[in-house]
């Protein structure tokens, strides 16, 4: 499994504001091998054995999600991440032009705000479900993963899990839009534009709409780290994934 000083340092050092995550490093140690990090180790240069391949994708995958919510389950994980921001949703477009119009552009920018502090308040949810995924892993899923595109896994992974994940994430964004002030600024953010705000808003559905971005943000993430995984051999922590992705992609 991972490799305390290479990622178990750098996931505590990087969610230690965030107690409740802690467990999500202990799911996914569990579903790589059901072994502590340091017996789940294969010898460099060996054969590579289902066993191997089913193990090297396990960490890879784990590696992957875990990478995914350290980054984008903290404060500005979302909103200052290019790749992942959640954006004014298209049916409130008109509404936000018009507010940059009449100077409210602070008003449109903070509510952009909150949906994306609102997203990174639900990722941590999603390490039981890609725990999940990883545990139910088998040798034809590992083979067909290792022979396809730069971002099978992570395809596995949506397919596996993706509509448990909204679903899971759905009342938790509620709870994390409520937390964050989406409905407040979203109210205020209406009386700014004034009377026909409404009408151009098209009864925009917020909470729908921040769990879509979350799920699409995380697994935009976790195919970035596949395929570095893929393609740089510095990026394989473990002497697993060197073995097993070294072993495919020399």
């Amino acid at each position: 499994m991972f490799k305390a000083a290479t990622l178990g340092i750098v996931w505590l050092a990087t969610v230690s504001a965030m107690p409740a995550q802690a467990d999500f490093m202990d799911d996914l140690k569990k579903a790589v091998s059901g072994k502590p990090a340091s017996q789940a180790t294969a010898a460099p240069g060996a054969v590579l054995t289902n066993t191997d391949m089913v193990g090297g994708l396990k960490e890879a995958l784990a590696k992957g999600a875990q990478q995914a919510v350290a980054k984008l389950g903290k404060t500005d994980g979302f909103l200052k991440n290019a790749e992942v921001a959640i954006p004014m949703p298209e049916s409130l477009k008109k509404v936000d032009k018009l507010l940059r119009k009449l100077g409210q552009g602070k008003k449109a920018d903070e509510f952009v705000a909150t949906l994306n502090h609102a997203a990174e308040q639900a990722v941590p949810e999603a390490a039981t479900l890609f725990a999940d995924a990883i545990s139910q892993m088998t040798v034809q899923d590992a083979q067909t993963i290792l022979k396809g595109p730069d971002n099978a896994a992570t395809e596995y992974f949506r397919k596996t899990s993706g509509v448990k994940l909204a679903e899971r994430f759905k009342p938790l964004v509620e709870a994390a839009t409520d937390r964050a002030g989406v409905t407040r600024s979203y109210k205020e953010l209406l009386d700014k534009a004034g009377p026909f705000a409404k009408v151009m808003s098209k009864d925009t559905d917020l909470d729908t709409y921040v769990t879509d971005k979350t799920v699409d943000g995380l697994f935009k993430m976790i195919a970035a780290e596949e395929k570095l995984i893929r393609q740089d051999p510095v990026a394989r922590s473990t002497e697993l994934l060197k073995k097993v992705f070294g072993a495919l992609f020399k």
